[in-house]
């Protein structure tokens, strides 16, 4: 079951990165994810209300500070690929998601049985291969050394792992609150950070507009919160690192609808990396 429900939020996610991505091809950043948080949160809301279970102090607070961890994740993210070239900042923040939560799971003592460790070994390899895309040109550079590109990927992985692990640490008690106190706190983030490009006397870009982009936007929003949903159950229901592992695959996702959307061309590597993924994931099951 714990597989399942990964590979579910991992095709949740990638659909939702896609979808998201081919917004902010036509906005900014901030300005996608005002449409698409706000409704993940109301996705997420109406979905905790319909289970009838009674939120704790203990499960929101730790579902908003996930929030803040995978908001925090995602402005960082955002920000690397301003710095570096895409083929490093995808693969580096992919593994450091990845690897944080199987340290952590190895930490509180969970084992994996030799099929499933293979299985576990090879997605992570396949994560790396498939992210890997062409360098679009010259990265923006500046005397900060927050400002680099491969740093500022595996600060964002980081965060991603914490969201992770700060799930599964909120329990189950509270139903599906925690997730919403998460996008209370993905909302935090965004609001933030809007606030200091608005302080610094900058623009927030382009907005949203027509209904085409703002439906993309929105089933983007509700189709992440469907993902976090799924993760949540898969990672309650079984070990922390196998359910964060093969949740991560979800470049897998984009990268393939790319291709079918916009006649992408796959690299030899991301190829490989597709291969790989199929053979972990298949270790993974059988094991």
């Amino acid at each position: 079951m714990i597989t399942l429900l990964a590979l579910g939020a991992a095709l949740s996610y990638g659909v939702a990165d896609f979808l998201g991505g081919t917004v902010t091809r036509h906005s900014s950043t901030l300005k996608a994810l005002f449409w698409c948080v706000p409704a993940g949160l109301a996705v997420l809301a109406a979905s905790a209300l319909l289970t009838g279970r009674i939120p704790t102090a203990t499960s929101l607070t730790w579902g908003f500070v996930a929030g803040l961890a995978g908001g925090a994740g995602l402005m960082t993210f955002y920000r690397a690929l301003a710095r570096g070239p895409m083929s490093v900042v995808a693969p580096v923040s992919a593994l450091a998601s990845a690897l944080l939560p199987i340290a952590v799971g190895v930490a509180r003592g969970e084992r994996l049985d030799a099929t499933v460790l293979a299985g576990v070994l090879i997605c992570l390899v396949a994560i790396a291969l498939v992210s890997m895309e062409k360098s679009d040109g010259p990265s923006e550079r500046s005397g900060n050394p927050l400002d680099n590109g491969p740093l500022m990927a595996g600060i964002s992985g980081i965060c991603f792992g914490l969201f992770f692990v700060l799930v599964k640490t909120a329990g189950t008690s509270g139903g599906l609150w925690p997730l919403v106190a998460a996008r209370a706190g993905n909302l935090a983030v965004v609001a933030l950070a809007l606030a200091v490009v608005l302080a610094r006397g900058g623009s927030p870009g382009t907005g949203v507009s027509g209904r085409r982009l703002i439906g993309l936007a929105v089933l983007s929003g509700a189709l992440d919160a469907s993902a976090n949903v799924l993760y949540y159950l898969a990672v309650n229901s079984g070990l922390l690192s196998l359910a964060a592992v093969l949740t991560s695959l979800y470049p897998a996702i984009t990268v393939l609808l790319a291709r079918i959307a916009y006649s992408e061309r796959l690299r030899t590597v991301q190829r490989l990396g597709l291969a790989l993924a199929a053979t972990g994931v298949t270790l993974v099951t059988v094991g």
